[in-house]
């Protein structure tokens, strides 16, 4: 929806309509401009529609709204729904946000009976259900898509379980694993920000509605009926707490940052993969770009932007804690600023998502490259050292001794391990015989690791089997 902005003052140029009564001139220009937040919270309108269509029917259930007072709301509230969704209505800062406009407009189709809505709440228990409303339905967004990105995470780890790559700590070769176990620890990742999010949504699936501006209302109203309405699970237990907390926002933004982090990590590893320095991974041109003055330049664009867009979430989750970190109970017009931040954490996080799990699809891994790169660095040493450990009961650090002098021993011939002599070996340790041959090398190397979450292709493809079942 591209939303419209009106320039005249629909306030009438005294005080604003809504909540006038108290004062007698209008806002100061740049006061308005500071107040208003509909060039960014009209994007909860239908969250507060849907609120709203609750509340009036909880009233009239109540028999504090009459019947045909409530039908004529609902029916006014379908059309204002129409006409947002369409582009039509003009939004103007004068009437501050949302809430406002809906009810405006509501009260020029329907007359004063628009007014009656507004009974038993306040703008400070209906924006924190709205906002609540709107992050249950990101985090919902955001597990389908980051589901999506598992499943392809699957698929390629399962095309992959046997390519042989070198394991890195440090960014130094350590120990050769497959590309398959490579994504699979994404994979992982992804699940506990799934775990985090749904964690997210249970907690704050409760509904402040009904609690008014802070303490509450004389109204007989049925916050059950509301919270049920609104698929929540219960009403919030205390008014106070109900309009003055962001939490859900907080943890909502503390998950998405994490799972930036994760992204960016990823995103990090594609660019290193596919310079050519590695050249392990090759994108094709539909998530790379090329430079204006050199033509052989192939720019991993996407990924870098996923791992730069990491910040902005990051950036989201810190501007919120600094506002919420010295506000007193209740509501603090500083929560104004909770709503700019998270949209655009969201966006930018389901962008990424996207993103990522379309680079993950087009990416094709070089295999000779990956298995020549794990065979360099001694990286089957530690296969060596387990060997001497199992074969000849030599203490770990007797064979982490012996497997240095072997080490050194191959790096000044010029060869790997595994092309040392068996007289080679024996000249370092007498006791090793023909069977150490068995674990050198990176093939190998791999299918030794068989222990559980371990590198071995059939372990890799056994934690695909089990991996989508739990998805």
């Amino acid at each position: 929806m591209s939303a419209k902005k009106g320039k005249e003052n629909r306030a009438g140029g005294a005080a604003n309509a809504l909540w006038g009564g108290r004062f007698a001139a209008a806002p100061a220009e740049i006061m308005a401009k500071i107040n208003a937040s509909i060039d960014f919270d009209w994007k909860l309108y239908r969250q507060d529609i849907a609120g709203s269509r609750a509340h009036c029917r909880m009233l009239v259930a109540q028999g504090i709204l009459s019947e045909a007072d409530g039908e004529a709301i609902l029916q006014g509230l379908d059309q204002v729904e129409r006409e947002i969704a369409a582009g039509e209505m003009t939004f103007d800062p004068a009437l501050e946000d949302i809430h406002m406009h809906v009810e405006a407009r509501l009260r020029e189709i329907i007359g004063p009976a628009a007014g009656r809505l507004h009974t038993a709440r306040s703008r400070n228990d209906q924006v924190a259900t709205d906002f609540r409303l709107w992050v249950r339905d990101a985090i919902d967004e955001l597990d389908a898509g980051l589901k999506g990105l598992q499943e392809a995470l699957l698929d390629r780890a399962e095309e992959y379980a046997d390519a042989v790559m070198p394991g890195f700590t440090h960014l130094q070769a350590a120990q050769p694993v497959t590309f398959g176990h490579h994504l699979m620890a994404y994979f992982e990742m992804v699940a506990r920000d799934r775990g985090r999010l749904a964690d997210c949504r249970r907690r704050l699936n409760e509904c402040p509605l009904g609690s008014a501006a802070l303490a509450g209302t004389s109204f007989p109203i049925d916050r059950e009926a509301t919270a049920r309405a609104l698929g929540f699970d219960r009403p919030t237990a205390n008014s106070l707490d109900a309009v003055s907390d962001r939490d859900f926002a907080l943890e909502f933004l503390s998950a998405a940052s994490i799972a930036a982090v994760h992204l960016s990590r990823l995103a990090e590893e594609i660019v290193i993969w596919s310079s050519a320095q590695f050249r392990f991974v090759t994108l094709t041109d539909k998530f790379t770009t090329g430079s204006s003055i050199m033509p052989q330049k192939r720019n991993p664009d996407a990924a870098e932007l996923c791992r730069a867009k990491a910040g902005r979430v990051i950036g989201a989750l810190n501007s919120l804690l600094m506002v919420m970190k010295g506000l007193p109970l209740a509501y603090s017009k500083d929560m104004q600023e909770d709503k700019e931040a998270t949209f655009d954490a969201a966006a930018a996080l389901s962008l990424c998502v996207q993103a990522m799990t379309g680079m993950v699809r087009d990416l094709e891994a070089n295999r000779e490259v990956m298995r020549a790169a794990a065979g360099a660095g001694f990286a089957t040493a530690t296969d060596l050292a387990d060997w001497l450990v199992r074969a000849l009961d030599m203490p770990f650090r007797d064979a982490h001794h012996v497997t240095g002098a072997l080490v050194k021993l191959a790096e000044s011939k010029g060869v790997g391990l595994e092309q040392l002599t068996l007289a080679d070996m024996q000249a370092v340790e007498p006791r090793i015989t023909e069977a150490v041959f068995e674990v050198l090398g990176v093939e190998n190397s791999v299918s030794s690791r068989t222990s559980y979450g371990g590198t071995a292709p059939t372990q890799v493809r056994a934690a695909i089997r089990a991996a989508r079942e739990r998805i």
